[in-house]
């Protein structure tokens, strides 16, 4: 039980990734804060995590992109358990749209949400947890290798990343840690909703289809005192695609 007396938030938290992340860390004991957009999402997705053997779990309702909702998030945290050890930034937004069609309130969208929310989770993260405690971004591959008609996703990801690397040398000093994740194809609505798949222009061999548990299973890795020396690590979770890309 790595996480008996710790309390993580996780934002997304009521599907896919995050729901998976927040019942795996309920599973080795951390009290959960699951943080999403649809209150009764995160509520409903709270009881799952109790139900699944959490010793305690409550669902918040949190914008990311609104700095004042990250913060309140936070501040429920202490307020509700007196503690905050973990933080999965895994909330995100993928749109879909040629370039030329783009607009600029196209890319504030996303970059809000994909990249902003984590900062802002980051940033008051650094002003309230103490030594010891560590941040997980949920970025992509796409940040590496991408398709078309997610320009604003792949770039939001790509900053993610380079956000991971500043944040893991300022919370070096603070004794926090920061880290990501890349997943692959993830059996999850936001693959199989995905115009490029759809119509078969991007094909997924189901061999390299993994599932928000595999995904889960890393984040709660990196936030364990396991990875107490990894800092400012980049870890593609892919099944290997990327190597064939």
């Amino acid at each position: 039980m790595r996480f008996t007396g710790k309390v993580a938030i996780v934002t997304g938290g009521a599907s896919g990734i995050g729901l998976a992340t927040a019942t795996r860390l309920g599973a080795e004991g951390a009290r959960v804060v699951v943080a999403d957009l649809d209150a009764q999402k995160g509520q409903a997705a709270a009881q799952r995590v109790r139900d699944a053997g959490g010793p305690d779990a409550l669902g918040v309702a949190c914008d990311v992109a609104r700095e004042d909702q990250v913060q309140a998030a936070v501040g429920i945290a202490f307020d509700r358990f007196g503690r905050l050890d973990g933080i999965v930034n895994n909330a995100g937004l993928m749109l879909f749209k040629p370039i030329a069609e783009q607009t600029a309130d196209d890319w504030l969208r996303v970059l809000s949400v994909d990249l902003l929310g984590a900062f802002y989770f980051t940033k008051h993260a650094f002003l309230r947890m103490a030594p010891g405690c560590a941040i997980v971004n949920v970025s992509s591959i796409h940040a590496l290798e991408t398709s078309p008609l997610v320009a604003c996703y792949a770039a939001a990801k790509a900053a993610l990343l380079s956000l991971t690397r500043s944040a893991a040398l300022e919370g070096k000093p603070k004794g926090i840690r920061v880290n990501a994740v890349l997943p692959g194809a993830i059996d999850t609505p936001m693959l199989w909703n995905n115009p490029n798949v759809k119509s078969g222009q991007e094909t997924i061999d189901p061999a390299d289809v993994g599932t928000p548990e595999d995904i889960a299973a890393v984040i709660a890795y990196l936030l364990s005192d396991d990875a107490r020396f990894v800092q400012g690590a980049m870890v593609r979770v892919d099944g290997g695609r990327l190597n064939r890309l």
